[in-house]
């Protein structure tokens, strides 16, 4: 049976199935979340912030709690997308402000100019470039040594 999740703060509604994740939502929504991890809840790039219903979603696993341990903008509200399941009605999702960048020819196309939001790193959600600060060379390099950590996280842990 399909529940309805309101995604803030660009106040839409979706329809979801009963016990699929929110990521599918705010994919089918044509929202900006990347799923750096392939969806086994292992980066940063699905965080969301449950304003409403935290009760009709699946319990949090241990997986899920280790990350957001490491996330820097998480905090009692954050859940990872791709593992909270709904279950039941009323989920309000917010997305945290900012974007993750998946690749660096993204960043390339935007050397010397001004970040529109934050850039965030898909790891721990830490801020890369502040909004309004200028995206510079030097961003490239930390993009590409994320990239390269980002894989070695990945391919070092199981989904067990």
């Amino acid at each position: 049976m399909a529940k309805v999740v309101k995604l803030e703060p660009i106040s839409r509604e979706t329809t979801i199935n009963t016990n699929d994740n929110l990521l599918s939502a705010l994919l089918d929504s044509e929202l900006h979340v990347l799923k750096e991890c392939g969806g086994r809840g292992m980066c940063a790039t699905c965080h969301v912030y449950i304003k409403e219903g935290m009760e009709s979603l699946s319990p949090m696993t241990k997986r899920e709690q280790r990350t957001l341990e490491v996330i820097t903008t998480a905090n009692t509200s954050s859940r990872l997308a791709c593992q909270a399941r709904v279950l039941g009605s009323g989920v309000v999702v917010e997305l945290p402000s900012g974007m993750y960048v998946n690749a660096v020819e993204d960043i390339e196309s935007l050397i010397g100019r001004r970040a529109e939001q934050d850039i965030l790193h898909p790891l721990d959600g830490r801020i890369l470039v502040e909004a309004g600060k200028l995206i510079t060379r030097t961003m490239i390099t930390q993009l590409k040594d994320t990239q390269v950590q980002v894989g070695q996280f990945l391919a070092n842990t199981s989904d067990a």
